[in-house]
C-alpha cells in the first residue's frame, strides 16, 4: 500500500494534522501555482526560465558548435541559450554545426510551450476576482425586534457591489452519540434575509433564535462546552467584473459576545445626508435586556 504524506492546516483556533493525504504530484502544479501568492508564482516562472536555460547551456556547452563563443564558457552558451528562448538573436553566436542546430530547434519549441504556459497562468492570475470582503471580528447575540437574534456584519471593502449576494450561515458542534463516539455537526441557520440585491460597505446578516433554531438554549458557557463555530459564506457577482466570487469566515465560541448588539455604523447629518462610520464596524454594544 502507498504510503501518503501528511499535510497541516492551520486555523485561527488549532493545527489540524493530516496524515495519509495523497501526494499530489505534478497534475496539481497548475492549480498550486493559481493558489500561492504572485511573489512565489513569479519566482516559479523566472526559476525555471533560468533553470531551462542553464540546461540548455550545459548541453551547448557539451556538444559544442556555437560559432564566437569562447571554448568551454558557461556563461557565452548560457547567453546563448538565453538570446535563442528570447526570440532575441543578435547575431554575435550562432549555430554552427549540425548537434548545435538540433539543439537550437529543440529550445525554440520549449520557449513556444513554457511562454504559452507562462503567459496563460499571468492572464488567469491577473482575471482573477478575489474578494475583498471584511468580516466583522465578533458575533453579538441580543435581542433585536422583540426576540433573542444573532446579528454578524459583513462588507465589501471594494468601492462596488457584490450584487446577487447570498449568504449561508452554518453552526457546528461536537457531540456524543448514544455509542460514546464524538461527531462534529453541521446544521444551517435560517437567515431573516439570506440575500442581498447589492452587498456594499456593510451588511448586518441576523438569525433569530426561536425554539426551532439550533442556537435555542445556548450560552456562552454550552456554546463554548460544544467547541460551537459558526462559518458565514458569501457568494454573488462582482459588478466591475462580472465575474463570480466566493468568500467564507468562521467566528469561533470566543467571538460570540452575548447580551450585545452590533454598533451603529449608519447616522444621518442635520442636512439629511448618510453617514456611514466604518470605524464600529467591528464593535459590539452591551444591552441591558439580557437575551431569553
Amino acid at each position: 500500500m502507498q504510503r501518503g504524506r501528511k499535510e497541516v492546516f492551520r486555523t485561527a483556533a488549532y493545527t489540524i494534522h493530516v496524515i495519509g493525504a495523497p501526494a499530489p504530484g505534478m497534475r496539481d502544479l497548475y492549480h498550486a501555482l493559481l493558489r500561492v501568492p504572485w511573489w512565489a508564482a513569479f519566482a516559479v516562472i523566472v526559476g525555471g526560465y533560468l533553470g531551462l536555460n542553464v540546461i540548455f547551456a550545459v548541453l551547448y556547452l557539451w556538444t559544442g558548435g556555437v560559432a564566437n563563443a569562447r571554448p568551454g564558457s558557461l556563461v557565452d552558451v548560457f547567453f546563448f541559450s538565453v538570446e535563442t528562448m528570447g526570440t532575441v538573436g543578435y547575431g554575435t553566436m550562432y549555430p554552427a554545426t549540425t548537434a548545435a542546430n538540433v539543439l537550437m530547434v529543440a529550445e525554440s519549441v520549449t520557449s513556444l510551450l513554457v511562454t504559452a504556459l507562462a503567459t496563460g497562468l499571468v492572464f488567469v492570475r491577473f482575471s482573477q476576482t478575489r474578494p475583498r470582503l471584511a468580516f466583522s471580528s465578533k458575533v453579538a447575540v441580543g435581542p433585536f425586534d422583540g426576540a433573542p437574534t444573532l446579528m454578524l456584519r459583513v462588507g465589501n471593502e471594494r468601492r462596488g457591489n457584490i450584487v446577487g449576494s447570498q449568504f449561508h450561515l452554518t453552526f457546528t458542534r461536537t457531540q456524543t452519540t448514544i455509542e460514546g463516539v464524538t461527531i462534529y455537526r453541521s446544521e444551517e441557520l435560517t437567515l431573516l434575509r439570506s440575500r442581498a440585491p447589492a452587498l456594499s460597505r456593510s451588511w448586518t446578516v441576523l438569525h433569530r433564535i426561536t425554539e426551532a433554531s439550533p442556537l435555542y438554549g445556548y450560552d456562552a458557557q454550552r456554546l463554548a462546552d460544544v467547541d460551537g463555530e459558526l462559518q458565514l459564506e458569501v457568494a454573488g457577482v462582482d459588478d466591475t467584473s462580472l465575474q463570480p466570487v466566493h468568500a467564507r469566515y468562521t467566528w469561533f465560541a470566543g467571538s460570540v459576545i452575548w447580551n450585545a448588539h452590533m454598533a451603529d455604523v449608519l447616522s444621518e447629518t442635520p442636512e439629511g445626508d448618510m453617514i456611514l462610520d466604518l470605524r464600529n464596524f467591528h464593535e459590539v454594544v452591551p444591552v441591558a435586556e439580557p437575551v431569553g
